[in-house]
């Protein structure tokens, strides 16, 4: 098992930090190739024209190994999950009876696309909540899923782990049910990739979506998207920049203007994909991850935690089964008798960070927590 990683980050010793779900802090052998990075810049003739390419490419392979992808070349670089969810839905037609699925209190950069584009078509949204009751409440929703997934069903759109609570949703299951009715399965992974085994391989989603700011413990405005084949084949990128053409490594020959794009997602990716300080960096943080294994990360996170949200729950609070929840995201619910003003002023005494998401209180540890953090939690919630 991993043992705490916090000297490798520079988070202060007064702080307790479970917020990785809002922004993960970076560590410090990310730090410093951002800085070099960004002392690159100042001697530009040291730039060339392979450049452009070389680090994207390395910045694939390594996010193809951490989520098993076969072939690099069905991965884009984005600046953002919304991007690389537009580019799905740029896509995609509907007819009047289709209906695209996503869960309820969805993050809005995989809601807005959705909308848009069920507008477009005059089609249906269909939004399948949780529901009221807490009892069997990851089994049910996951059911609620399933069941209403049916031949008008071309699309559903969610994520692995819900961003607010961390719900865990059967995505082997829902695959299953997608592929039966010829409906696209799209995955917004943000909230899991890096903490969370995953593998194209084995669910085989028709896209799925990634920033790299909070669990691949990379910089902000850069991302990573998987689109399956079928996409790839005819797809329309959301914008047309040179890198994204075919033969564009030739710099002399830029003015001899191509009308293939380059091949597989390579058409999909952002203008400036080359990003000369992003890139070396989100190369850098999933490095370590693969050195890691993100079912290490799930496991040191489950121990760290486990004490804490047993008492928690004796205090009344709600947490969803370990079965349907992940272990480096997870929502509080409270009961009426605590008071979540009073809580919140308990927190910011003894520099304890979270999130408010929905009606739950988002904690979201990593490698640099321990114990002694949950147990500084789980007094807050005794001494009111």
């Amino acid at each position: 098992m991993l043992t705490n990683q916090k000297n490798k980050f520079n988070l202060p010793n007064n702080i307790t930090y479970l917020n990785c779900a809002f922004m993960s802090p970076l560590l410090k052998s990310v730090e410093e190739v951002g800085h070099k990075s960004v002392s690159q810049k100042c001697l530009p003739y040291q730039i060339n024209g392979d450049d452009f390419f070389t680090a994207t490419t390395q910045l694939k392979k390594a996010f193809s190994s951490l989520v098993k992808i076969e072939d690099y070349r069905n991965i884009a670089i984005i600046p953002s999950a919304s991007y690389g969810i537009a580019t799905v839905a740029n896509n995609i037609k509907l007819d009047k009876v289709n209906e695209v699925i996503v869960v309820g209190e969805q993050f809005p950069s995989n809601i807005y696309s959705w909308q848009k584009l069920v507008h477009k078509f005059d089609a249906k949204l269909t939004i399948i909540s949780s529901g009221n009751s807490f009892k069997n409440r990851g089994k049910n929703w996951n059911d609620k899923i399933l069941s209403a997934i049916n031949q008008n069903t071309k699309i559903v759109a969610l994520p692995h782990v819900h961003w607010s609570d961390g719900t865990l949703f059967d995505l082997k299951a829902i695959r299953k049910k997608t592929r039966a009715v010829n409906a696209y399965l799209i995955i917004d992974a943000t909230q899991s990739i890096g903490a969370l085994p995953f593998s194209v391989k084995e669910i085989q989603p028709d896209a799925l979506i990634c920033a790299g700011y909070k669990w691949l413990l990379g910089p902000y405005s850069i991302g990573l998207a998987y689109y399956s084949d079928a996409f790839c084949s005819n797809g329309i990128p959301i914008e047309e920049n040179w890198i994204n053409r075919k033969n564009s490594e030739n710099f002399t020959g830029l003015v001899n203007y191509e009308s293939d794009y380059q091949p597989k997602a390579g058409r999909f990716n952002v203008g400036e994909m080359s990003n000369f300080t992003l890139t070396p960096m989100l190369i850098k943080s999933i490095e370590q991850l693969l050195i890691w294994k993100p079912k290490n990360i799930q496991q040191y996170c489950h121990e760290i935690s486990k004490d804490a949200i047993e008492q928690l729950q004796n205090l009344g609070c709600y947490i969803e089964d370990a079965t349907y929840r992940s272990s480096h995201l997870f929502g509080i619910y409270l009961p009426k008798n605590i008071n979540l003003e009073k809580l919140k002023t308990e927190f910011f005494k003894n520099n304890i960070y979270v999130s408010y998401r929905g009606n739950a209180i988002r904690i979201s540890p990593h490698l640099y927590n321990s114990k002694d953090d949950f147990s500084k939690l789980v007094a807050c919630f005794k001494n009111i």
